[in-house]
């Protein structure tokens, strides 16, 4: 394709224009835009080179000029969904400014469901990312240990976060397709389930229902799980 390198690159390290020339009709934040947006309506799988250049109203080859690769725009979607993050002051308790970090995030992955599914460690070199970075190290200031231990604990909230999210997104995908309700398929698969407990063939699981029959709180699951991770990094535990 015209505009692709045959050595890696780095798409920031790539200047956005050389100053030669005219002036370009778009910019990256132009172009991540449109892609953000189709994504949003449609779905990631609908984000195309050909789909994002309709939405901006240029030939699909001349595209390829601004952004060389699809992975390029796939990086500058992650880091324009990257600016919604709230960086504040952080509170000097790393654990509560940890917790905020990670609710924070997962309101951003479902007002964007296609975020999760683009969740990777090669993303975090955008400016938007570098910057989330810092302001979660700076969260950690008063966490005793080393900068290798602080970008595992990052790494293990991001983790959390992002595959609790990922379940939920698919699990209501899934929903929304069914020819029945949600409510209907919880209370066939919830008698099949009963009948198999109570057969006496799973003893364990019918003493884990005997234990604890009533509805799963996910937020209440979320908060466990994040708790758990910091628990995992806390001296004082």
């Amino acid at each position: 394709m015209a505009g692709q390198a045959d050595v890696p690159e780095v798409i920031w390290a790539r200047p956005e224009r050389t100053g030669r020339g005219p002036r370009p009709a778009f910019t990256r934040a132009d172009i991540a835009d449109a892609a953000v947006r189709i994504a949003d309506a449609q779905g990631l799988g609908a984000v195309t080179m050909r789909h994002v250049a309709a939405e901006l109203g240029c030939g699909t080859m001349s595209l390829y000029n601004y952004v060389p690769r699809k992975e390029d725009l796939y990086e500058l979607m992650v880091d324009a969904v990257g600016a919604e993050h709230e960086l504040w002051e952080p509170a000097g308790d790393w654990r509560a400014d940890m917790l905020r970090v990670a609710r924070q995030t997962r309101a951003l992955m479902y007002r964007h469901p296609w975020v999760p599914a683009l969740m990777s460690p090669v993303y975090g070199f955008s400016p938007h990312a570098l910057r989330y970075l810092e302001h979660c190290l700076a969260c950690l200031d008063s966490f005793d240990g080393t900068y290798g231990t602080k970008f595992e604990l990052v790494a293990m909230v991001n983790g959390v976060v992002t595959t609790y999210v990922g379940n939920e997104l698919a699990t209501a995908e899934r929903a929304r397709a069914l020819p029945w309700s949600e409510e209907q398929e919880n209370a066939v698969r919830g008698a099949y389930l009963g009948s198999q407990v109570a057969s006496g063939a799973y003893p364990r699981m019918a003493a884990a229902f005997m234990e604890d029959a009533g509805p799963i709180d996910l937020e209440a699951v979320f908060q466990r799980a994040l708790d758990r991770v910091l628990d995992g990094f806390d001296p004082s535990r």
